[in-house]
């Protein structure tokens, strides 16, 4: 098992090299740019801009030379003065060839060194770490509530199967999987956060402002008030792959020889099903948390976090790209990168604790 995970963990490496390099280079074609934005924001805007990237200082601002005289590979820098356009290329490192800044990059990241945001005055691991509650709680409270409902909800429906609690549960996972959370976020908005119906719940934030003067129980209450609504509108669409699998698992398992060998040795059904059948059924369902906690975690938050104004890593990630903030971009993917491959290798490490006799020593990586 040794070897198997140091050849898991070399393969890391090319595989995270690949994913930035690609990443990278789709950036260098792509139309627009932190230059071009802070181009288009003094064209539209004046100044605030200029601002925020050079702490309110002008001393590059727009040129009284004639526009048509400055040939800017820069779309919308005509009349700007080219003093003013190198500046920024060097505040934004593009005055570099981007091998060069491909190569700083990836020696930075090596040291989880991720600078600081173009348009942000703050560090990028700093912006990350003030999101990260946001979608921690989504992830944990989702991954946890769905597995909670999902394998109790399998197991049953294996039992019942073909029965009519196993046709209309069946019905109700596949219209709740059909329909987005965001759909589902919006009805709950609309019935219980004050849209036209009820005014129960809350709708922005994962707190109270006076959140900090609450007791330890008030601060409990206050923080599942919050959660309700998105918790629900995640949960309601997420559960259906679970639950089917955990199903299809056990009936596979129920049909097995040693299930009827079981029965005819006298064990009761309970104890055919939870000390048997269990254990091997629910193989494949376990070995998958991790991933589905990463999932959940990393891309499943982004119209919640959206539309209950919850602040967290999706909306992040969302607004990085819009911005073009590319620090906060590449800071995003290389984590999730680097986390969805170490993630990938728990879930087969997991497969083995689960089950002694699988051996991915014998196997090819």
């Amino acid at each position: 098992m040794g070897a198997y995970i140091l050849r898991r963990l070399l393969l890391m490496i090319p595989t995270i090299f690949g994913i930035m390099a690609i990443s990278f280079a789709i950036v260098q074609f792509a139309p627009g740019g932190p230059v071009e934005r802070v181009i288009a924001q003094l064209s539209g805007q004046g100044g605030d801009a200029l601002d925020r990237i050079s702490g309110g200082s002008n001393d590059f601002g727009q040129s009284s030379l004639d526009s048509g005289s400055i040939n800017s590979k820069y779309r919308g820098a005509q009349g700007l003065d080219p003093q003013f356009i190198a500046e920024l290329e060097k505040q934004f490192g593009f005055d570099k060839p981007p091998l060069e800044r491909f190569v700083n990059m990836l020696w930075d990241y090596l040291r989880f060194d991720f600078g600081r945001s173009y348009f942000r005055d703050i560090s990028v691991i700093e912006l990350i770490k003030e999101k990260m509650p946001v979608s921690i709680s989504l992830g944990l409270w989702m991954t946890f509530l769905s597995y909670m409902i999902s394998i109790p909800l399998g197991i049953h429906k294996a039992i019942r199967d073909g029965s009519r609690f196993d046709t209309w549960t069946s019905a109700v996972i596949i219209i709740g999987y059909a329909i987005p959370s965001f759909l589902f976020a919006i009805m709950l908005v609309v019935l219980f956060a004050g849209g036209s119906f009820f005014d129960w719940f809350p709708l922005r934030g994962l707190t109270s402002p006076d959140f900090d003067q609450l007791s330890l129980w008030g601060k409990i209450k206050d923080y599942l008030w919050h959660m309700t609504l998105p918790i629900t509108a995640m949960v309601l669409s997420s559960f259906a792959t679970t639950t089917l699998l955990t199903k299809n698992s056990f009936l596979e398992e129920i049909r097995k020889q040693y299930v009827t060998t079981a029965r005819a040795k006298g064990l009761t059904e309970n104890q055919i099903l939870y000390g048997h059948v269990f254990r091997n059924a629910m193989l494949i369902v376990i070995a998958g948390f991790p991933g589905a906690f990463i999932s959940a975690f990393f891309t499943g938050s982004f119209l919640i976090e959206t539309i209950f104004s919850l602040d967290g890593l999706g909306l992040l990630g969302y607004q990085s790209i819009i911005n073009r903030d590319y620090p906060v971009v590449f800071a995003n993917l290389y984590i999730m990168s680097l986390l969805g491959l170490i993630i990938a290798l728990l879930s087969d490490l997991t497969y083995t604790w689960i089950d002694p006799r699988i051996d991915f020593e014998r196997r090819d990586v």
